[in-house]
């Protein structure tokens, strides 16, 4: 209950915030974005093989592509301000509904790569910091530096390779089995497995930076007066190790799981295109290809906000691992 004030208002602070760097952020993409040379008449046109000026007219009138560029932003705010993402020119549907439909898919991956980043980093990090200097603290630190400096996709194919074509033990692709019409533990399991390789390769770059980070705090830590002094007192090493080095080492690490968020949304796009996972990311990289921009600005705000929530959460969750951080 003493904590409940401080969560309050960290939640207070973040919601006066958030409005303002939203509205920031969705006005500065939209300018951007106008910058890239064409737009989502001029694709459909193009693939149409056979359009007139005529028609490109025609097409850029009813998506309200052909007003000048400040009527348009100002169409768009209207719309936010009614809860209103827009309608896509490419799909023809709104842009909220084709967000909604993917973003599931997004978030359990997102999720599930943090999550493994953060156990395996932090595993990896406590395992390199207890036999600091020794063969394991150094082959560990070679392979957290192999996944640090290997791209994403690249390790997505080469999964594919392996556990795909050679082994056949996962899928290589797609979210579940289609026409399998599975439901309850056997949906669950079918949807892991299809999620085991996307997740992974999106996961292995950051835990080799958890892994470095949580060795380099945990180190620090132990040389502090009362990690000196919980030995004294004769608690065992594992007390010692959980309760008083590996909880004060944990706060940086929960701060960069939070800036990485965006990073994850990022690196998303390529990881769902190898794999062809339904999600935002291929969403997003549909729509840069069709000049789509109604959808990658609702893509865009979204991720922001979901930048803006996770952010909160942390600055709650580091206030709770040490009560010796105020929150402002």
């Amino acid at each position: 209950m003493r904590r409940l004030p401080r969560i309050l208002k960290a939640v207070r602070r973040t919601a006066l915030q958030a409005v303002p760097t939203v509205i920031g952020i969705v006005i500065l993409n939209f300018f951007l974005l106008r910058l890239t040379p064409g737009d989502a008449a001029d694709v459909l046109a193009g693939e149409a093989g056979a359009a007139t000026v005529e028609t490109l007219s025609a097409l850029k009138a009813k998506f309200g592509l052909d007003l000048p560029v400040l009527q348009q932003l100002g169409g768009y705010l209207h719309n936010l301000a009614h809860f209103s993402l827009g309608v896509s020119p490419r799909y023809n549907q709104p842009v909220a509904a084709l967000i909604a439909a993917r973003l599931p898919n997004t978030l359990s991956l997102m999720g599930s790569a943090l999550a493994l980043a953060l156990l395996l980093g932090i595993t990896l990090g406590a395992i390199m910091a207890s036999f600091a200097g020794r063969p394991a603290d150094r082959a560990l630190s070679v392979l957290s530096l192999l996944f640090y400096s290997i791209p994403s996709f690249w390790i997505g194919l080469m999964f594919i390779v392996l556990f795909s074509v050679k082994l056949g033990w996962l899928p290589s692709g797609g979210a579940e089995t289609i026409g399998a019409g599975l439901t309850g533990w056997g949906a669950f399991v079918d949807r892991a497995r299809y999620q085991v390789l996307p997740a992974l390769s999106l996961a292995l770059f950051y835990v080799a930076i958890y892994a470095r980070l949580t060795r380099g705090d945990m180190l620090e830590v132990k040389a502090q007066d009362h990690v000196r002094t919980a030995r004294a007192k004769g608690l065992p090493p594992l007390a010692v190790t959980r309760d008083h080095v590996l909880r004060n080492a944990l706060i940086p690490v929960t701060t960069m799981a939070g800036i990485h968020l965006a990073g994850l949304m990022g690196g998303a796009v390529v990881v769902e295109t190898v794999f062809s996972w339904p999600g935002l990311g291929r969403l997003a990289y549909e729509a840069v290809m069709g000049r789509d921009f109604h959808v990658l600005l609702g893509i865009l705000l979204l991720s922001s906000l979901l930048v803006v929530v996770v952010n909160a959460a942390v600055d709650i969750l580091q206030a709770w691992l040490d009560p010796r951080i105020e929150v402002r």
